[in-house]
C-alpha cells in the first residue's frame, strides 16, 4: 500500500472508533435521562397521589 492509501485507511479506522464511541456516549446520555424521567414521574405520582387522598 502506498502513504496516501494508508493514511485514508488510518483516517477510516480513527472515524469508525470516533462514531463507536460517539453512538455509545449517547446510549449513556439516554439512560441518564431516562432514569431521570421516571424519578420524576414517580414523585409526580406520589404527590398527586397524597393530595387526592387527604
Amino acid at each position: 500500500m502506498s502513504a496516501p492509501e494508508q493514511d485514508k485507511q488510518r483516517n477510516r479506522e480513527i472515524s469508525a472508533n470516533e462514531a463507536e464511541r460517539q453512538a455509545m456516549s449517547a446510549v449513556r446520555v439516554s439512560s441518564w435521562a431516562i432514569g431521570l424521567a421516571v424519578i420524576i414521574g414517580i414523585i409526580a405520582v406520589a404527590l398527586v397521589w397524597s393530595w387526592l387522598k387527604r
